[in-house]
């Protein structure tokens, strides 16, 4: 079965919107990786800071796969125009991981 990885990103309220924008501003980034299934961006609604970022993945080689490939190089590269990167939008991260046991889908 697939495994899901979850970023969890602490985002401070005045960093919401870069994230938020950095985040639309890759999008397709991913979606051409082998073995990719699904992607979120989660925002709080209250109680937390926390923004969850959700992929879905064939196996845990794919996701390996990306993250040295396609995700390090984006991750690699300076800010526009050749200058500094930005600062992170995050004041902190982890990564939660998981195997699907079971799922579901809407019943057509």
């Amino acid at each position: 079965m697939s495994i899901v990885k979850i970023n969890v990103l602490t985002v401070p309220a005045e960093q919401r919107e870069t994230l938020e924008k950095r985040f639309a501003s890759r999008a397709g980034a991913v979606e051409n990786s082998d073995g990719f299934e699904w992607f979120e961006l989660l925002r709080p609604i209250e109680g937390t800071d926390d923004y969850l970022v959700y992929t879905r993945w064939r196996d845990e080689e794919s996701f390996k796969a990306w993250m040295e490939g396609p995700m390090k190089a984006a991750h690699q590269g300076g800010g526009a125009a050749g200058g500094e990167r930005p600062k992170p939008a995050s004041s902190s991260a982890a990564v939660w991981s998981f195997e699907v046991v079971q799922q579901a889908s809407p019943k057509s």
